[in-house]
């Protein structure tokens, strides 16, 4: 959803958005995976189209943030001159106004060759693409997916080593959490817990808490460098387990279901990166 309230021109910049084109000001995006991570397309409208890439009024697309990678996919055309084309997005971020503030947009990066490959056959669709054009976001479903495993699986892994992260990474290929701590950490005996709970089958379950209520439970926060977002009144959590509390953290990160449809991840290296750091890194399982 978006609540436009004026029209205005921008200038944009490189990457084949180099027109002066209008943008929807106070426009917002909704996040349709806040609420189900497995949506992998939806349709949307350009909202506007700037340096920072396309923004749209409601998206199923993840952008970088908390540690995980953002989405790729497409943005197929469903009006406009190039009806029909498909727009590559190779990354997705959180928009920023002119101070650099988080302004509640997620902008959709084009892949930076499409204009080149377009120019034998006329005009891009990125040359055409207008604010107000209707479009259908699709996912990269498969890389997005293995995201959400991973990201499930550092949720996993902060039950199996109870210490403070000070460093985390999710992306298709591999994650890594860094733990604040001193002691030497198993491989093999960690590979085996996580694999224990893959087994195990615990549901996933988004809720959330007010400012109030994690003032109270500090512990729920496991980073030490990253604060869930206050203000809003409402805080996304993650649960694992129902009878059996596994892992409950604020996080607005994308997982799956069920610890099951993790799958074969298992711990591929631990590295001693300081005399307080322990990187425990995961993989999938050849």
């Amino acid at each position: 959803m978006y609540l436009a309230f004026s029209v205005a021109k921008i200038t944009q910049g490189a990457g084949g958005m180099g027109a002066s084109m209008p943008v929807l000001l106070g426009s917002m995006t909704e996040a349709l995976f806040r609420t189900n991570a497995y949506l992998a397309e939806c349709s949307a409208t350009v909202t506007a189209i700037t340096a920072q890439g396309i923004t749209l009024d409601r998206t199923v697309f993840y952008p970088l943030g908390g540690g995980q990678a953002g989405d790729a996919g497409a943005l197929l055309l469903l009006s406009g001159h190039q009806k029909g084309a498909l727009i590559r997005i190779a990354d997705t971020h959180k928009g920023k106004d002119a101070d650099g503030r988080f302004d509640g947009t997620i902008c959709h990066l084009p892949a930076a060759d499409q204009g080149a490959e377009a120019m034998a056959h006329g005009p891009s669709a990125m040359a055409t693409l207008a604010v107000g054009d209707s479009v259908s976001a699709r996912l990269n479903w498969s890389r997005r997916h293995k995201l959400m495993r991973f990201h499930t699986a550092t949720h996993l892994l902060c039950h199996l080593v109870p210490q403070l992260v000070n460093g985390c990474s999710i992306t298709p290929d591999y994650a890594r959490l860094d733990f604040n701590m001193t002691e030497p950490l198993d491989k093999d005996l960690l590979s085996a817990a996580l694999a224990q709970l893959v087994r195990a089958a615990h549901p996933l379950h988004i809720g959330a808490i007010t400012d109030a209520e994690l003032d109270a439970n500090p512990a729920l926060v496991k980073s030490m460098s990253v604060q869930p977002p206050r203000g809003s009144g409402s805080i996304r959590t993650v649960r694992i387990g129902e009878q059996t509390l596994i892992d409950m953290q604020p996080c607005g990160g994308t997982h799956v279901a069920n610890t099951s449809e993790v799958g074969a991840v298992i711990v591929t290296r631990i590295e001693k990166k300081s005399a307080s750091t322990r990187r425990v890194l995961l993989g999938f399982a050849a």
